[in-house]
């Protein structure tokens, strides 16, 4: 039988505890000082994050179809161009006239699209207030520092803060204010399922790490009886009184630890099995995850829940037309099965995902691939987005155009704030608490761009 040394087993405790909460959440035990205000509305919502690392090139998921606007795509982008005819075409409500197809790597996501369950926001990125192209190029108005950084920028997206440091995202702050919602749940409101983020970072709500297999538990504890027995001899332990502060901070958050664990592991397991396939890849699993997870919140008396996925790989630098078009491929169908699932589960239209990706990438080709860019396109997915629709204003694609820093890189039209003042708002977080979660909101002329009905 497997038997851990004192060191490993205090190191895998530590490990356990600190998926759960970190030390500072257990020295202070902030949770129950939210000053928010919310009425006990009894109604159930998810928000799951989706984030693509490396930039993806949202120039290649949405394309324009018709003739003149194909033509000057394939001038400007080269060996990157998408064929004209293995495009999806779309057919978009209240469009502008033009016409777009999408990715032809993306067929479930087209139909989800003319199904009217998937919108596109267009043209969003990170801005620390409105700036045109003159502005840009004489240097007139601030923008997010270093601009074209993978870190920088996906740190910025996740805080929706970008002009100063910030150790919280805008989906922890969000936690922190409705987490009154959830009553006395022992989870998190905010779970992810992809490994520590900045995204769900709060003041007072801290994220609950799982794996796409579930909790995380103490190694070595498979409920037999002699681990029964090692296991409570533990608890015994954690429960003795600890004169030190970090000794009785380490007590704490190993002891909430394996309680948290033990309670999704229990409300997991008394679930039906979801009859939705998802596609076994990384993203699939990931959001079957998401979708158990949801299917738990009675039993996990959760009223809100904010999820954290992500894939890697979309720094497409070389061989993007293969990379991205695989990439693609399980976007699409793990959206797809994620959709069904809330479908089956009866939650449709109280579920939304969203993208979000660094930035996007440059209009003209590298030699095989694209460069960093700036603004890009992103989708959102769920019963109540109003789908079938482009969001926001699409940019002028021409190197040197309206919307063009000067090489192939589209000023944000939308700000992150405003996509994420949108998705806060059908979350349930009121006009008042607003510029709590998105600090610079104000500076934004749209605080709600019409994603949802």
């Amino acid at each position: 039988m497997y038997a851990p040394t004192r060191r490993t087993f205090i190191r895998q405790a530590a490990c356990a505890a600190l998926t759960t909460s970190g030390l500072l959440n257990t020295i202070f035990d902030l949770r129950r000082l939210s000053a928010a205000t919310i009425p006990n509305t009894g109604d159930y919502k998810a928000l799951v994050c989706l984030f693509l690392f490396g930039g993806n090139d949202a120039n290649n998921v949405i394309v324009p179809h018709d003739a003149s606007g194909y033509a000057s795509y394939a001038a400007a982008r080269g060996i990157l161009a998408i064929p004209q005819a293995s495009l999806l075409p779309l057919t978009l409500q209240g469009g502008d006239g033009r016409d777009f197809g999408f990715h032809p790597n993306l067929p479930e996501l087209q139909t989800l699209f003319h199904q009217g369950h998937l919108g596109i926001v267009s043209n969003v990125g990170t801005l620390v207030a409105p700036i045109t192209r003159a502005q840009y190029l004489s240097g007139g108005a601030a923008v997010p520092p270093q601009l074209f950084s993978h870190a920088d920028q996906s740190v910025q997206w996740q805080t929706s803060v970008p002009d100063r440091i910030s150790r919280t995202g805008w989906g922890g702050r969000m936690a922190d204010v409705l987490e009154s919602l959830n009553g006395e749940s022992q989870i998190s409101l905010s779970i992810s399922i992809a490994g520590t983020n900045t995204f769900e970072v709060g003041n007072t709500v801290l994220p609950y790490i799982v794996s796409p297999d579930g909790s995380i538990g103490l190694s070595g504890f498979n409920g037999s009886a002699n681990a029964n027995v090692r296991l409570q001899a533990f608890r015994d332990l954690l429960a003795l009184p600890h004169n030190n502060l970090f000794e009785q901070a380490y007590s704490d958050t190993v002891s909430r630890s394996i309680a948290a664990n033990e309670l999704l592991t229990t409300a997991l397991a008394g679930l039906p099995p979801l009859q939705t396939v998802f596609p076994t890849s990384s993203l699939g699993r990931q959001l079957n995850m998401v979708s158990r997870l949801i299917a738990a919140r009675t039993n996990l008396s959760m009223r809100r829940q904010i999820f954290f996925c992500s894939v890697g790989g979309y720094d497409t630098h070389g061989d993007q037309l293969v990379g991205q078009a695989n990439l693609l491929t399980e976007l699409s169908q793990g959206l797809n099965a994620f959709y069904s699932a809330n479908a089956e589960l009866g939650v449709a239209q109280d579920v939304t995902a969203f993208t979000a990706s660094d930035f996007g990438r440059t209009f003209p080709t590298n030699g095989t691939g694209s460069d960093h860019g700036w603004g890009s396109h992103q989708f959102v997915l769920g019963g109540a987005v109003q789908g079938g629709r482009l969001f926001g204003t699409f940019p002028t694609l021409a190197v040197n155009g309206p919307d063009d820093t000067g090489q192939g890189r589209w000023i944000p039209t939308t700000s992150v704030d405003e996509f994420s003042a949108t998705l806060a708002t059908w979350f349930g977080v009121s006009s008042s608490d607003l510029p709590t979660v998105l600090p610079n909101i104000g500076r934004f002329a749209h605080p709600n761009i019409g994603i949802f009905g």
